[in-house]
């Protein structure tokens, strides 16, 4: 997919909901979304993701008692070669807080843009229409990209 090939040698920031349709196998967005984590296992591009991505994904397994699959989300975001999970540090949290404050977003939204602002990520994957165009910061969304490949 040239999408992906686009990434390589990037940085990319990670939002949670790619990562559950992929760790999920959620049918409607494999033949988009398999392609891209298969180029980040191989190295081609980095990811980046905030430790909130951990909380997020962690909820539903935990609920329904799946504990396998809790513990397939923390080996990719703990253990991952080319992903990166990293803490809300000082730094990260006022960054965030300006982005709240400038365009009203919800905190883990926040977090997650100045995690990818924080680590040089020229681009963003997520499947949040509504977050706001931000300089040096591609905004991918996974719908967009279904539309595109119909």
């Amino acid at each position: 997919m040239e999408w992906v090939r686009e990434l390589r040698g990037s940085v990319v920031a990670l939002d949670t909901a790619p990562l559950i349709y992929f760790m999920e196998d959620h049918p409607k967005y494999g033949g988009v979304i398999v392609p891209f984590f298969e180029a980040l296992d191989q190295g081609e591009f980095s990811a980046v993701t905030s430790v909130l991505t951990l909380c997020e994904v962690l909820t539903q397994p935990f609920r329904k008692g799946a504990l396998e699959l809790a513990e397939n989300y923390r080996r990719i975001l703990l253990r991952a070669a080319h992903l990166t999970t990293l803490n809300v540090t000082p730094e990260i949290a006022e960054v965030a807080a300006r982005l709240r404050a400038e365009h009203n977003l919800r905190t883990p939204d926040a977090v997650q843009l100045a995690t990818a602002l924080r680590e040089g990520a020229s681009t963003f994957f997520t499947n949040d229409t509504n977050l706001p165009s931000l300089p040096g910061l591609t905004i991918i969304v996974l719908d967009n990209l279904l539309l595109a490949h119909e």
